[in-house]
C-alpha cells in the first residue's frame, strides 16, 4: 500500500508540474540568451510582477512606482546619442500599467464613478482632451502625441488608479513615506557631492543632483512639496512618538538640503504656502482669495512699466550669501537666471500672439521658440539650441504650447483642486482629516506658485506628487469626509 504521505506528495505535483516546467524553460532560455551577451531576458519575471500586481495588487504597484520615481534615471544617461529620452524604470512602468489598467477597465467596466464624474476630474479630462485636439494641430506632430500620451500615464496611475487606492485612508501616508525614503538617499547624495566643494559653490549646487535630477530647481520643487507634509506630520494626533521624531529629523534634513540647493523659487513657494496657511486660518473665504489675487495680477500689468524700472534698480546677483541670495530675487537687470526666465517669458507671449487658438503644439516650445527672442533679452545663458527647459511657467507654457484653452483648462485644475481641499479642510468632522486636507493643500500651493517659475509636470518626479496630492484630495472629499471624530 502507498503511503497517504506520498500520495499527497504526488498530487501536489501533479498540480504544480507546470510551474516546474515553465521555470525549468525559463532557466534554459535565459542562460542561452546570457550566453551570447543578452540580458533582457532577465526582466520577463519582472513584467510578470508588475502584470500580477496590476490584476491583484493595485496598491503595491502603485508604491512600488512611487518608490522608483525619486531614483528615476534618465535614458540617455546609458545612451548618449539616443533620439528617445525616458525615465527609468519608471516612465515604461507607467506606460505598461496605464495599458494594462485600461484594458482592465474595458473589461470589468466596474470604475468608481465617484471618482470619474467629480469635478477635479472633469476639469482634468478638459484638458487633456485640448491636449489632444492641439496636438493634432500641432506644428510637430509626434513631439505633440508623445508628449499627450507621457501625460495620460501620469494622469492615469497617479490620479486615477491612485484616487481609487486611497480609499482606504492609511495608503495616503504610505504614498508619502514611499516618496520620501528614497528621497533621503538622492539627498545624501546630492549634499555628499556638493561637500567635495565645500557647501558653498552655487555653481556647484545647480548640478550635483545630477543625473537623478536635471537640476536644482526641480529637486527643490519636489523638496518644498514635502515639507509640509513633514511638518503636518508632527501634529498628527495618534502618530506614534517615534514617528514623530522622525518625521522631525527627516524635516530637518529636506530643510537643509532646500537651502544647499540655492533655488530662490522653493523659497518663494513655502512662504506662499505659509501666507495660504494664514489666509485659511482667518477663515477668508476662497472667493475672496481668488478676486483679490485676480486684481493683484490685473494691478500689475497695469503699472508693469514703473515695476519694472523699480525693479531694474536692483543689481544683487545670486549668492551663497542667504541675505544677498533672497534680495537678488527682484533683480531683473543683472541676474542672469532672472532675465532668461523674462525673456522665456516673452517668448511664449508672442508666441501666444502668432498662434492664440491652438499654439504651437505640446511639448513643442523648446523646438519653437528661438525665433521670438529679441537681442535686446537675450543673456549669457540664452540659447537657441532649445537645450536649457521650457517656458519656465506652467501657465505661460501651456499658453504658447495649447493656445489661451491650454493655460485655461490647466488653471481650473489648479482652482477646483484649491477649492476641493479647502471645502474638505473647513468641512471635515474628523481633525485627522481635516489636518490631512491642510497639509496636501500647502504642498500644493508650493507647487502652484513654483509653477510661475518653473514647470516641471513633463517628468515623472514632480508628477507623482502633483497628480498625487490632487488625487488624495479627491479621495478626502469622496471617501472621508464624513467620517466621525474617532474614525481614521
Amino acid at each position: 500500500m502507498v503511503p497517504k504521505n506520498l500520495l499527497l506528495t504526488l498530487q501536489d505535483f501533479k498540480k504544480e508540474k507546470w510551474f516546474y516546467i515553465i521555470s525549468a524553460a525559463f532557466i534554459i532560455i535565459n542562460i542561452i540568451m546570457m550566453a551570447q551577451a543578452n540580458y533582457y531576458f532577465n526582466l520577463v519575471p519582472f513584467a510578470l510582477l508588475i502584470i500580477l500586481y496590476t490584476i491583484f495588487a493595485l496598491d503595491k504597484l502603485i508604491f512600488l512606482i512611487v518608490f522608483f520615481t525619486p531614483l528615476s534615471i534618465p535614458l540617455r544617461e546609458f545612451l548618449p546619442h539616443t533620439s528617445v529620452d525616458m525615465s527609468l524604470p519608471t516612465e515604461p512602468l507607467l506606460f505598461g500599467v496605464m495599458l494594462l489598467f485600461l484594458f482592465k477597465l474595458l473589461v470589468e467596466k466596474n470604475f468608481d464613478k465617484k471618482i470619474l464624474k467629480h469635478p477635479v476630474s472633469i476639469v482634468i479630462y478638459l484638458n487633456l482632451t485640448w491636449i489632444f485636439i492641439t496636438s493634432l494641430t500641432s506644428t510637430m506632430p509626434l513631439v505633440s502625441f508623445k508628449f499627450f500620451i507621457a501625460r495620460c500615464w501620469f494622469v492615469v496611475v497617479f490620479y486615477l488608479m491612485a484616487t481609487l487606492v486611497f480609499k482606504k485612508y492609511n495608503f495616503i501616508k504610505t504614498y508619502f513615506w514611499c516618496y520620501i525614503i528614497p528621497m533621503i538617499f538622492v539627498i545624501g547624495f546630492t549634499l555628499y557631492r556638493l561637500s567635495g566643494y565645500g557647501f558653498f559653490d552655487e555653481k556647484a549646487a545647480h548640478e550635483v543632483m545630477n543625473p537623478i535630477y536635471n537640476d536644482h530647481t526641480s529637486y527643490a520643487a519636489v523638496l518644498a512639496m514635502l515639507c509640509p507634509v513633514l511638518f503636518g506630520l508632527l501634529f498628527y494626533s495618534g502618530y506614534p512618538v517615534y514617528k514623530k521624531i522622525i518625521s522631525f529629523a527627516v524635516l530637518v534634513i529636506f530643510i537643509i538640503a532646500i537651502i544647499f540647493s540655492y533655488t530662490r523659487a522653493s523659497w518663494l513657494s513655502m512662504a506662499a504656502a505659509l501666507a495660504f496657511w494664514i489666509l485659511l486660518m482667518l477663515k477668508i473665504k476662497l472667493k475672496t482669495i481668488f478676486i483679490s489675487a485676480f486684481i493683484l495680477i490685473a494691478l500689475f500689468f497695469a503699472f508693469k512699466t514703473e515695476i519694472v524700472m523699480r525693479l531694474e534698480k536692483n543689481r544683487q546677483d545670486s549668492s551663497t550669501n542667504l541675505k544677498e541670495h533672497i534680495q537678488s530675487i527682484s533683480n531683473v537687470t543683472s541676474d542672469a537666471s532672472n532675465v532668461e526666465r523674462l525673456n522665456r517669458w516673452s517668448c511664449a507671449i508672442r508666441m501666444f500672439e502668432a498662434k492664440p487658438v491652438f499654439g504651437w503644439g505640446p511639448g513643442t516650445y523648446m523646438f519653437k521658440y528661438a525665433p521670438f527672442q529679441l537681442s535686446y533679452e537675450k543673456t549669457i545663458i540664452s540659447t537657441n539650441a532649445g537645450n536649457r527647459g521650457n517656458a519656465h511657467s506652467e501657465y505661460l507654457g501651456p499658453l504658447s504650447e495649447s493656445g489661451l484653452l491650454g493655460m485655461v483648462t490647466f488653471t481650473l485644475i489648479v482652482l477646483f483642486t484649491i477649492y476641493t481641499g479647502a471645502k474638505v479642510y473647513r468641512n471635515a468632522i474628523n481633525k485627522k482629516i481635516k489636518l490631512m486636507a491642510l497639509i496636501l493643500n500647502l504642498s500644493l500651493v508650493t507647487y502652484y506658485v513654483h509653477g510661475i517659475l518653473n514647470n516641471f509636470l513633463d517628468t515623472d518626479k514632480a508628477s507623482a506628487l502633483f497628480w498625487g496630492f490632487t488625487a488624495m484630495i479627491v479621495a478626502l472629499d469622496i471617501y472621508h469626509n464624513k467620517l466621525s471624530e474617532t474614525a481614521a
